[in-house]
Parts: C-alpha cells; structure tokens; sequence
C-alpha cells in the first residue's frame, strides 16, 4: 500500500503537536516533518537531540509514521545534523532541492558533485537522501534529473519526483515520471494552476484544484509498482488560519486516496 503523507510546513503557523493532530484527522498515515530553515523548523537541526523523544511521542500519540523530513537546503553541516536525527528518530528519507542555477553547468557540476558526496554519508547513516528537480535551479527537469541519476550511483540516493516543478517545466509530469520513476524513492505531490513560475496560492494547490493530471500521475506510480511515501507538500500558508490549512490537508488526502483506491493501491 502506497502511505500517505503531509509536510508539516502546511502547518507552519502551529506547533508540531498540533500539525500532527489535524495530519491525522484529515486521514494521513503519516508526516513529513519540515526542517526547512528560515520557513519551518517544527524540527530545528540545531537542537534535535532535545526534541527527539518529544517529536515520537507526538507522532506515536497520533497514531503517525515518520515517513520524511525536508531539510531543503544542500548544506554539508545541516545535512550531516539531518542524517543523526532521521538515524535516531527513524526517518528514513532525508529531501532536498538541487540549489545552483539553471542552465549554469558549473552550477550543474558542483550541486551534483556534493550530492554524491552527501548520499554516501546518508547510506552511512542508513537513511536515504532524495532529491528533485526545482524551478530555477540546476536540476529542473527530466533531462537535468536523468543526468544527475546517472552521476549520482549511491544506493543512498533517491529522485523526490514533485509534479508541481516538472508541470512548470513545460512538462508532463505523467510522462516524466515513467522516465526516472525507476530511482524515484519519495514523491512530493502537489497541484497548480498555470505554469507558475510559482505554485500560486495555498488554496489552489490543494490536490484537485489545478491544472495537473493527478491521476494520470498516480497511475504511473502504482502500474510501476512504487510503493515508497507520498507527501503533500503545500508552501506559503504559514500565516493562514488553522481551520482554512486543516481544508487544503483534507481536501487532498480525499482527493489521492480516491485516485489510489480506483488503481488498487490503498
């Protein structure tokens, strides 16, 4: 069974205690745990030896498995913090995005050169480093990610496949994802409306409002037997009311549980 997730950085504006309460109402297996410096920190690198047992009593009170953590940035020091807290929390998968700038081959090298370097690490920790293709920056694209797959050979490393950048690509994220779904060890899933460059709105990034074939990304997923997390990850709505983030959560696990149960994955 394909596990159902929400970044907790939907619920920027909250507590984790209380992210995790409304993650499991709106009918999540699981969370993905935003370390995300500067945006939201529910996991805050720079003391998560103080948090870990507070951060599983919440999670196992609520009846959630870890199934990520965002850290964001490609940074050797937060990285490193990220891969000891996933190792002694059990979070097994660690995302990121690419940094650098697109179409910048020197950009291009160096992101990847350090990304090698930081899935070795992660295998040695026994968690996974994921990451995926972002507007703007040097991996982008199914082109830019299939030659980061080929460079980047540790069993420690997976593609964090998001529609959301792939669709503001000029892509198909359906016929995209058939592409890499063979490195694919985590999905950030998402919709939008228009080719962005941004997502839009909170609200129309709510699985089903935009102009994404969601479902047709969902087929590709399960007839190739992915079997790995799917986390809605919805960004900007820190400052927005409790009750209106609680809709967009729900709204979307409605939405994916549908199209998996229709494909026979849930």
């Amino acid at each position: 069974m394909i596990k159902l997730g929400a970044n907790s950085v939907l619920f920027g504006g909250v507590d984790f205690a209380t992210a995790a309460k409304y993650i499991k109402m709106a009918g999540y297996d699981g969370v993905e745990i935003s370390a995300i410096k500067g945006m939201c920190e529910h996991l805050d690198l720079d003391r998560w030896q103080e948090q870990a047992g507070e951060l599983t009593q919440i999670a196992a009170d609520n009846g959630l498995e870890f199934l990520s953590m965002e850290e964001a940035a490609l940074d050797e020091d937060r990285l490193t913090r990220a891969f000891e807290a996933g190792a002694e929390i059990g979070i097994p998968v660690i995302n990121i995005g690419p940094g650098g700038t697109r179409d910048v081959e020197e950009d291009f090298q160096r992101q990847t050169d350090l990304i090698v370097k930081m899935a070795e690490k992660a295998e040695s920790y026994g968690v996974t480093l994921c990451c995926k293709a972002h507007v703007g920056a040097s991996i982008y694209s199914t082109p830019t990610t299939l030659r980061a797959m080929e460079k980047i050979t540790s069993p420690g490393f997976g593609v964090d496949m998001d529609p959301s950048h792939i669709y503001r690509a000029g892509e198909d994220p359906a016929k995209a994802l058939v592409q890499v779904l063979s490195r694919v060890k985590h999905i950030h899933i998402r919709d939008c409306k228009g080719h962005g460059p941004s997502p839009g709105a909170p609200p129309d990034q709510a699985c089903g409002r935009g102009d994404i074939d969601l479902f047709a990304y969902c087929k590709v997923m399960v007839d190739g037997g992915y079997d790995g997390p799917v986390c809605l990850e919805v960004i900007g709505a820190g400052q927005m009311e409790l009750t209106d983030v609680s809709i967009i959560a729900a709204e979307s696990y409605g939405y994916l549980n549908a199209c998996l149960k229709a494909l026979g994955a849930r």
